[in-house]
């Protein structure tokens, strides 16, 4: 095939070359922005971990330094311990404080116990009081019969020695007229001296029952006064009998005690809660440690994320469970694999744009004018599917590329 060499054809064909790269730019440009767009990519990334700051719960010089810095440590492992006598020693003493508490409320029982077979005692003597009582309210009538009986005696008596002295005074004149005989008059003058000697000892008999009535009744006060005695024996005997409610109600405070001493104690050995990596070690075996201050820092090594800042422009592209490439520029030969847990939703506000809140509510603005605005960068989650490996840091670089054309991942 002839080639045109003339100078219209050689600008036919320049216009053609230039026409086709063109083209080839602008299809260049437009998979690039496709493949940008589709996997967005950034190398504003950081190798991120989880880590607590190791601090002893109780007061202490450190006995023993089991890890160095930048160790490896897996769950359980010690890592200091912090002399641990005091502690020991507050653990004994709580306890024997509970013991003493225990015993003193056995002896306590005991005492109850005595005390409220004391009221029992004077419970069982407040009704034999009251028994005695009743024989005396018996004996009172008793002896109020034996008067009533001794009076109808006297009165008897006394008829019977007037009608005696009457019969007397009778026949007496009938003597001289011989109508009676002198044995006649002698027995009626023995009959009269018989039935005053009745008279009288039917009055002694009244006397005595009268004595006796009356000593009934001055038992029968008596044993009003035994009653009331005896209840107030029962009373004050009950009033005594003390309760174990301030004892018992001590218990749980002691038990307490030796629960604080005995966490105390439990906390002077710190373990390692998982696996991590152990840094920012300063100290030596022999440092005093306080309680809250932090000695050194574990690294979380069981889950690595990469935190990767992208513009806000590319975020409408990023969705959690998405697919992505992680390399850490420490081995950028090393290819790890992740997926996107979350994507951030909020970062510190630029100070130039809306000012510093000096208000509540109160924006502090400037007036600035800006040519070029910056995209703000959000963070985004990656969590690196891969082993606990050497070649993660904390703060480590890394570039994350999101695999935009896969399908979504469940979260784990």
């Amino acid at each position: 095939m002839a080639v045109d060499r003339s100078p219209e054809g050689q600008r036919r064909l320049g216009r053609v070359i230039s026409i086709a790269i063109i083209l080839c730019a602008a299809i260049t440009g437009l998979l690039a922005l496709h493949q940008v767009t589709a996997n967005p990519r950034t190398d504003d990334a950081e190798v991120f971990a989880n880590y607590i700051g190791i601090a002893p719960l109780v007061n202490g010089p450190i006995i023993h330094l089991y890890v160095s810095d930048n160790q490896l440590v897996k769950p359980g492992d010690p890592l200091f311990d912090i002399d641990d006598r005091p502690y020991a020693y507050a653990l004994a003493h709580a306890k024997s404080d509970q013991q003493a508490l225990k015993g003193e409320i056995n002896d306590q029982r005991r005492i109850i116990a005595g005390k409220v077979s004391g009221v029992d005692v004077a419970r069982a003597g407040a009704l034999s009081a009251e028994a005695s009582l009743e024989r005396a309210a018996a004996s009172v009538e008793q002896a109020k019969a034996d008067v009533a009986n001794a009076k109808a005696a006297v009165e008897r008596a006394d008829a019977e020695q007037a009608y005696a002295s009457n019969n007397l005074r009778r026949i007496e004149p009938l003597l001289a007229k011989q109508f009676v005989t002198v044995d006649q008059v002698d027995l009626a003058r023995t009959l009269v001296v018989s039935r005053s000697q009745a008279s009288h000892q039917a009055r002694s008999q009244l006397a005595l029952a009268e004595a006796g009535l009356a000593a009934a009744d001055a038992q029968y006060r008596q044993g009003q006064a035994t009653v009331v005695e005896s209840h107030q024996q029962v009373q004050q005997a009950t009033h005594n009998v003390t309760t174990l409610e301030p004892l018992i109600g001590a218990l749980p405070g002691k038990q307490a005690a030796i629960d604080t001493a005995q966490y105390n104690f439990d906390n002077c050995r710190i373990t390692a809660p998982f696996s991590a990596r152990v840094t920012n070690l300063t100290i030596s075996q022999g440092a005093y440690a306080t309680a809250g201050q932090h000695i050194f820092t574990l690294i979380d090594t069981r889950v690595w994320w990469a935190v990767a800042n992208f513009r806000e422009t590319q975020l409408k592209h990023i969705r959690p469970g998405m697919r992505a490439d992680v390399y850490v520029l420490s081995r950028p030969d090393v290819h790890f694999n992740g997926v996107v847990d979350s994507v951030g939703f909020g970062v510190t506000p630029d100070v130039d744009l809306i000012g510093t809140l000096s208000q509540p509510g109160l924006p502090d603005v400037q007036r600035t004018l800006n040519w070029v605005h910056l995209a703000s960068r959000f963070p985004v989650r990656v969590r690196i599917e891969a082993q606990p490996s050497e070649l993660f840091r904390l703060g480590e670089s890394a570039v994350v590329v999101i695999r935009g054309d896969s399908s979504l991942l469940s979260r784990k």
